[in-house]
């Protein structure tokens, strides 16, 4: 069954670990911009960071038939400096108009602190004034309803916002009913140290239906998984569900998602 996974960081990952999914059947992966492990020194590494994500890793992950689709932002543990960061938001128009870019993501918060929100505001507006599709990353362990209901709370109060082309990422059991329940898609990440397992997203499956549900690995360069959609997959299958069920999961469900940028270009096999 062909996969996709909506929310992986490839340029920390090796080539390798493209051969490897591509052999997995997954056909498209969705990478955020995110915090790379140390705070970068100034807006020409985030620019050279950008091509990256735009130049680079889409002919790596075409050299083994996966399309690779970025979202351009700047990650909430950076967004602390609100001067820093409005230079960084003004280079992202140039890359938000490049072929293989969704829209603005991940952005949202880290400690929900003033500057992060302030940081935010200014990244919603430009989502808004383009109207481009928005990832939001909540956050981590003790902070996450708390970021969860701050990010609720600020899209609510924004009348421009379709909630039909946002998704809150990162759910977990205590977070993933407010998304949905407001008319957002929510993201399921399957990491094994802050985030949720394959049995704790199947739980989820269970008890909210699939409906608005996309699930990801968010691989990147800590202790994760690039193949953990795959994983998931097999809890799904070992609890018996239909087919049908899982690849709405896994492959209707972030079809249907991305189908909302302008630049998303995708033909199913069945169609090619």
């Amino acid at each position: 069954m062909y996969f996709f996974d909506p929310h992986i960081h490839m340029a920390a990952r090796t080539t390798d670990d493209f051969a490897t999914m591509a052999k997995m059947d997954c056909l498209v992966v969705g990478e955020p911009a995110f915090w790379m492990g140390y705070d970068r020194s100034g807006t020409n590494s985030f620019y050279d960071y950008f091509r990256q994500l735009t130049e680079w890793e889409p002919k790596r992950a075409a050299n083994h038939g996966i399309q690779h689709y970025a979202w351009m932002g700047i990650n909430a543990k950076e967004a602390e400096d609100v001067g820093f960061a409005r230079e960084v938001i003004a280079l992202l128009p140039e890359f938000l108009d490049r072929p293989n870019v969704l829209g603005i993501g991940e952005i949202g918060l880290h400690k929900c602190t003033k500057n992060e929100v302030t940081t935010l505001l200014g990244l919603i507006d430009l989502a808004m004034a383009r109207e481009e599709q928005m990832l939001f990353h909540t956050p981590h362990l003790e902070d996450k309803y708390l970021g969860t209901r701050m990010i609720l709370d600020i899209l609510r109060a924004d009348s421009r916002v379709d909630r039909s082309r946002v998704c809150i990422d990162h759910c977990e059991e205590h977070t993933i009913r407010p998304a949905l329940e407001e008319g957002y898609w929510a993201g399921i990440t399957l990491y094994p140290t802050t985030k949720a397992t394959p049995q704790r997203a199947a739980d989820m499956i269970e008890v909210y239906g699939p409906e608005r549900i996309l699930v990801n690995s968010s691989a990147d360069w800590g202790p994760s998984d690039p193949l953990a959609v795959r994983r998931f997959m097999h809890e799904m299958r070992r609890r018996r569900h239909p087919e049908s069920l899982i690849r709405r999961i896994v492959y209707d469900n972030p079809l249907e998602f991305f189908r909302g940028s302008r630049n998303f270009r995708f033909v199913p096999p069945e169609q090619d």
